[in-house]
Parts: C-alpha cells; structure tokens; sequence
C-alpha cells in the first residue's frame, strides 16, 4: 500500500500538534529532513535520531506562531503539501510564513521531507542585494 492525501494530511496534522512520536512514526528508517532553515542553506538531517531532532529544532524555531495546514497530494512515490504561520506581534502587526513540503516516499511513510518557506521582506533588500 503505498501513501495516500489523507495519510499526508495526518502527517501534517501531527505536525500542528507537535507530536515528535506520531511525526516519527510516518518516517522510514532512512529518513532524510531538510529543514527550511540553516546555514546550507536550510540543514539536512538523516536517520531516525537527527530526523526527530531536526523536527523538534523547527518546531521550536516556528514557536508563538499559529500553524495552519494546506492541500496535500501524492503522486505515486512522490507528494507535496503546503502551509503556512501567523502571529501577531505586541505592535499589532501580523507575520506570515508560507511554504511548501516536497515528499518522497516508501510505501505509505515518508522517507524524504524536504522544506522551503517564504516569508516577508522588502523586495528592495532582494534587487540591491542587500538583507
């Protein structure tokens, strides 16, 4: 049996919950996470031991934001789902963080996570090269 978007939709609500075992629990053996964020840029994780330590980092990394799922699908060994983050700072002001998860899998669990985000900037900073 192989994954299905409901299955996908689960890994992604374990997720919002932050429930480190039920995440583990959708991952093979080999598992690979490649978290939206690090000095790779993002950092790659691999196994079972760092693959649950990468998640928990990002977990607490995205921390006071209210985590929102998306569309998830599959297609064949390979899917994709989409998310995105608010909060709102003491100003009032809301911070958004849109993304995006590319899948591989192996049967019905998840081998590889693989993370890109977007977040808001001044496109400015983005043309003259400056951040």
């Amino acid at each position: 049996m192989g994954m299905t978007p409901e299955r996908l939709a689960g890994f992604g609500a374990a997720w919002r919950r932050k429930d480190l075992d039920l995440l583990m629990d959708f991952m093979t053996d080999d598992c690979v996470f490649v978290a939206s964020v690090g000095a790779e840029p993002g950092t790659t994780f691999r196994g079972r031991e760092e693959v649950r330590r990468g998640f928990a980092l990002m977990l607490a990394h995205d921390e006071g934001y209210e985590s929102r799922g998306g569309e998830a699908f599959v297609a064949g060994d390979r899917g994709a789902s989409t998310w995105s983050y608010t909060r709102t700072d003491e100003d009032g002001r809301v911070h958004e963080v849109h993304g995006c998860d590319l899948f591989a899998f192996d049967g019905d669990r998840i081998r590889v996570k693989d993370a890109y985000r977007r977040v808001r900037g001044d496109i400015g900073d983005v043309a003259t090269g400056h951040s």
